[in-house]
């Protein structure tokens, strides 16, 4: 079930007055969830609807055996075991195929071919997130950051809540499970707030994401041995700014139904392309996978604390498996190995500059401004033109379809056949917003907060009516659903 269809709107408004209803019998409510959520999750495919149960029950269970038992041992004894069965779910699901092709492949090139257990695996829409929300929950138990629930729906709700089931954002424990313990209330700014999520997500989706897909995006990436150096170059600017949109509008929505229905999710992105440099870009970039690879694996591994070795090596792996997070193919491996070895280089050169740099050369203040404003521009500048190179991997069907993209770039004779006056537009409008004040969404929901409750369900409702108006015909399933 996608966000921007009739049938969700009509889900979310029976789940909208249902919730509210039940709104001081706290039980029933989270019952009711929990069952809304399954039914979400189950119109794409029921069959599903076992692996979410089962993956709650492993995750709640540990969770609770974790809370009693007192020995060290025993305790990381249990975690470890949830966390295997945990990526074991994950592994076969979406990375089966993946590592029996590559075997397969490797094989033949050492003319050791045999016949392997090829099976067809469909892969469960949503579950890098919901595992990962699984095993955040037990780590957290076991770090003492929350305690074990002793309620099995407290634990199938935070697993399950459908606003964020399929593409995130991914929810820690100790933020959301609790709220479910206490009285749910919708204060003005929450509904302030929602409308202007939901409104800012859809036009993301459904306009510009959308536009430069159907338009730009994906004509240009299915073929780009075709295409000259200038379609390509607005091509990859286009991907860049719809899988921001496409991304960051699935989680403005889910944060703001989150926000109707009474609960609180913390922002996903913050305007990652205004970073000057790609450590700020993944302070910005979903957040809630950042912040997870960084607390679960990267300080795990040691973060930075083992020397500059160790630092290095801990910011290439966990890039790695960034990349193959989001999907079973060497593009996206080469994608966080693109990322984690700019990390690195870029951590080192920070560091060497910073240690030649004069403490005080008695230039004036005003020179000093200028000149950090100017390495503070072409580090924008330069950010921004690497992750867009890390995309076009990302985008690519293959990496020979990646090499066709990059060899196009030395071809500026052939005539643009796709860039157009509105596509350029999009891109640039979209650009625009990186770089406006980072609460101007906050100031439009204290705009509206105040105002009549009918007055905001007409908001909405116009809202939602006029963007329908003038998006493509069509509604594209969101990038993040295939991670």
């Amino acid at each position: 079930m996608l966000f921007p269809t009739f049938e969700f709107g009509l889900f979310f408004l029976i789940v909208f007055a249902v919730s509210w209803e039940l709104r001081r019998e706290l039980s029933l409510r989270k019952l009711f969830l929990v069952a809304a959520s399954y039914f979400f999750y189950g119109w794409w495919d029921w069959r599903f609807l076992a692996l979410l149960a089962l993956s709650s029950f492993i995750n709640f269970s540990a969770g609770w055996l974790v809370g009693r038992t007192q020995t060290p041992l025993s305790q990381k004894l249990t975690v470890g075991v949830a966390v295997t069965l945990n990526l074991c779910i994950l592994g076969f699901f979406k990375y089966y195929g993946f590592f029996l092709e590559s075997l397969d492949d490797a094989l033949t090139a050492l003319g050791l071919a045999r016949d392997l257990p090829f099976l067809h695996v469909i892969l469960p829409v949503g579950v890098s997130f919901f595992t990962f929300q699984g095993i955040s929950y037990v780590v957290d138990v076991y770090r003492g950051h929350v305690k074990a629930s002793h309620s099995i729906l407290n634990v199938f709700l935070y697993i399950s809540f459908f606003p964020q089931l399929v593409a995130g954002p991914i929810v820690r424990a100790a933020h959301f499970l609790p709220q479910l313990d206490e009285t749910p209330r919708l204060t003005r700014a929450m509904v302030g707030m929602g409308t202007v999520l939901i409104l800012t997500g859809l036009i993301k989706k459904m306009v510009i994401a959308n536009y430069l897909a159907t338009q730009l995006v994906d004509p240009i990436f299915f073929d780009p041995s075709v295409r000259g150096a200038g379609d390509l170059l607005i091509g990859v600017y286009g991907y860049a700014v719809q899988i921001y949109c496409d991304f960051s509008g699935y989680s403005d929505i889910a944060i703001g139904i989150a926000a109707l229905l009474g609960y609180r999710f913390t922002a996903n992105f913050n305007q990652p392309y205004r970073s000057a440099s790609l450590q700020d870009f993944w302070r910005r970039w979903h957040i809630s996978l950042s912040s997870w690879l960084r607390d679960y694996l990267y300080i795990p591994l040691g973060g930075s604390r083992k020397g500059s070795f160790a630092t290095y090596r801990n910011l290439f792996l966990t890039m790695f498996l960034g990349g193959l997070w989001h999907g079973a193919a060497w593009t996206f491996v080469v994608w966080g190995t693109l990322h984690g070895t700019m990390l690195g280089i870029e951590r080192y050169l920070t560091r060497r500059l910073n240690a030649f740099a004069p403490k005080d050369d008695g230039t004036p203040g005003i020179i000093k401004r200028l000149s950090g404003s100017t390495m503070h521009l072409v580090g924008i500048i330069w950010t921004f033109h690497f992750v867009c190179l890390a995309w076009i991997f990302f985008r690519a069907e293959s990496i020979g379809l990646a090499w066709d993209y990059l060899k196009g770039f030395g071809d500026w004779t052939t005539p643009n056949e796709l860039v157009t006056p509105f596509l350029v537009a999009l891109i640039a409008i979209a650009m625009l917003f990186q770089f406006t004040p980072s609460r101007l969404g906050r100031w439009l929901a204290e705009g509206i907060k105040e105002f009549p409750s009918p007055m905001l369900g007409a908001i909405l409702g116009l809202g939602i009516f006029f963007i329908w108006a003038i998006a493509p015909n069509g509604v594209a399933p969101f990038i993040y659903f295939q991670f």
